[in-house]
């Protein structure tokens, strides 16, 4: 039942926002920093000694949790007692956990707030496995016995969605001697993502290519990216096919390691009565296969617009030919437009006004408090996020310069901020952390805005240009690639499903053929990208990734809706900001006006790329 907040252990990890700046020279230390500009962490604890006391108080804590263990069905008295200790146990653990690393990251060479890190981690894993019995016992409970407690204790009321949630995947649980050997196959399971994991991040060495200055520099999964955004082709080219060869070097054992894995999904699908690896993923947020396939037809239906876009490049470029490696140079120059802080919190400020005075106020709150922890610092962790605790404000890491692109990253942050702030203040700690389905609603949708706002305001052609090209790539990057990543899982999981073998070959082909049909005849599909699968860690992680293009679709069908119809919406927005996981991911954003059960959301989606292919288009004549 630990509800670490917002998200934001997965927000965290994956967010980069912001390019790491650690090669930057002459940083200031943390000592050095004005403290305006930095996150007013004493709200979490007024000192480290504090910190400590709540962590000796929670090892305690976790002693009273043995007088639960089997005995949930005991009666109401005995079931709610261990629900609120539950609930207090993880509001005190998520505390002591975000305030340890979030001291981290000020500094990640500060060795205090490493050991602090390391403790309040250790301590995490301690207190999943002292609660870990609860949902099988709660389980094994007869359903008319549950309705029995919450008939006669009021308070119980609380959890009722709780409890019937995990209820409803009674179907699902087998005897406890099955759940039992279940779970001790549980490692063995996690073998083909340990193996690729350990391939991938420790096995696995590129070689070196020549950047643009000509200096020997070897390609690491960090520097892949900025080689293929390089403005020299020959740069992009070397490290395409540098990086792609060595995957290829290894293509067999990582195509074994690949059906290993859905091997394995394929098992415990089949060992719950789930109809599909698919329809087994989807159901812990109750989500509807249709929106997974839905998503997918609505993609094939408009995929003439990405085609559009490749041809836009390819112009844009002046190419005789687009390879695969020319899809992530900037296609106009950054803009060097400087953007101080104070000016960029006006710029999204304003940018947010549809949301209405109360999102306004809140906003110039976390201004105003230092939920931002704004600049670099020497040995600060790169990148952004929004994190915080139940009970205190939210908190935004940035590593704020001076340019366009950090804006949308106070926007983007400031929206989960916001969303968690609604979230928390709204729900009791049960419900006050989102679903990652609905996580990137909230920052999608202030982006969104902004925006909108600042195309209506620019006169400046580059500058349009510029906003119009980074909303086009967040189409491509975000909706289209996600959902193809999306239909390979979904491909490669029934073969083995209809008991088909996967090899590297087979799996080449089918990347292959989905590249093909995304980016369409103006771009040639080199041989190369057919590797891609093999360095794709979510793959890992069944279905995971159709989320970011669903929770795009849903935010941007929500901004334009906010736009046209103005209060109304931004009622029912906020609404939906209010509502944590107090309901499945699809009722709260019915709720808010967008079915993600139709095609209509991922629709409004694509006819807003379509208005903006034909302004880019316009633009450049």
């Amino acid at each position: 039942m630990i509800n670490f907040n917002n998200s934001a252990i997965s927000n965290y990890k994956k967010r980069n926002g912001v390019d790491d700046m650690s090669g930057k020279k002459n940083l200031p230390k943390r000592s050095e920093v004005d403290t305006k500009y930095t996150w007013a962490i004493e709200d979490l604890y007024q000192s480290d000694d504090n910190w400590s006391i709540e962590y000796e108080k929670l090892k305690n804590m976790l002693t009273s949790v043995k007088e639960y263990q089997g005995r949930l069905s005991e009666s109401s008295d005995k079931l709610l007692g261990f629900l609120k200790l539950s609930d207090d146990i993880s509001k005190v653990l998520e505390r002591v956990y975000v305030y340890a690393n979030q001291r981290y990251h000020e500094d990640t060479s500060n060795s205090k707030y490493q050991d602090l890190s390391n403790k309040s981690n250790a301590l995490a894993v301690q207190v999943n496995a002292a609660l870990s019995f609860a949902t099988p016992e709660i389980l094994s409970i007869p359903e008319e016995v549950v309705n029995k407690f919450l008939q006669e204790k009021e308070e119980l009321g609380i959890y009722e969605f709780y409890l019937r949630d995990i209820l409803r995947k009674k179907a699902h649980i087998l005897s406890a001697d099955m759940e039992a050997l279940l779970a001790d196959a549980g490692e063995m399971a996690d073998g083909p993502s340990n193996i690729f994991s350990m391939f991938n991040n420790a096995d696995i060495k590129f070689p070196e290519i020549e950047d643009e200055n000509g200096e020997m520099v070897r390609i690491t999964h960090g520097r892949y990216v900025s080689f293929l955004e390089s403005a020299d082709r020959r740069v992009r080219k070397d490290a395409f096919k540098a990086l792609y060869s060595t995957y290829e070097a290894f293509k067999n054992t990582l195509a074994a390691s690949f059906s290993a894995n859905i091997k394995q999904e394929v098992f415990y699908a089949k060992a719950r009565k789930y109809p599909s690896t698919l329809a087994k993923a989807l159901d812990g947020g109750n989500i509807p296969v249709e929106v997974y396939t839905n998503l997918i037809e609505a993609v094939h239906e408009n995929m003439e617009l990405m085609h559009r876009y490749v041809s836009l490049r390819k112009k844009l470029l002046g190419l005789d030919e687009l390879h695969m490696y020319d899809l992530y140079t900037p296609l106009i120059p950054n803009m060097n437009k400087d953007i101080p802080f104070e000016e960029a919190k006006e710029i999204v400020a304003e940018g947010l006004k549809p949301l209405g005075d109360e999102y306004q106020k809140i906003l110039r709150e976390g201004y105003d408090n230092r939920w931002i922890d704004v600049y670099e610092n020497e040995n600060k962790r790169s990148g952004a996020y929004s994190w915080g605790a139940y009970g205190t404000h939210p908190y935004v890491l940035l590593n704020y310069n001076n340019n366009l692109n950090n804006v949308f990253t106070l926007a983007h942050e400031m929206g989960h901020a916001i969303h968690s702030y609604y979230s928390d203040k709204t729900q009791p700690y049960i419900y006050a952390g989102y679903k990652i389905f609905v996580a990137e609603v909230a920052s999608t949708c202030n982006e969104a805005l902004l925006i909108d706002h600042m195309l209506k305001k620019t006169t400046d052609k580059s500058e349009k240009a510029y906003l119009i090209n980074h909303f086009l790539e967040k189409f491509r990057g975000t909706l289209y690639r996600q959902t193809m990543f999306a239909e390979f899982e979904m491909i490669t999981h029934r073969m083995v499903e209809n008991g088909e073998s996967l090899t590297a070959e087979n799996l080449c082909k089918i990347y292959h053929d989905l590249n093909v049909a995304y980016f369409g005849n103006d771009i040639v599909v080199d041989p190369e990208i057919d590797m891609e699968w093999a360095r794709i860690p979510h793959f890992y992680n069944a279905f995971y990734v159709y989320q970011y293009a669903t929770g795009y679709s849903a935010a941007i069908a929500l901004s334009k809706r906010i736009l046209n119809e103005g209060k109304p919406a931004v009622d029912d927005y906020i609404n939906f900001l209010s509502s944590g996981s107090s309901n499945h991911p699809i009722e709260l954003l019915k709720a808010a006006g967008v079915d993600m059960s139709t095609k209509e959301p991922v629709n409004q989606a694509l006819n807003l790329f379509r208005e903006l292919l034909d302004q880019m288009e316009e633009l450049i004549g």
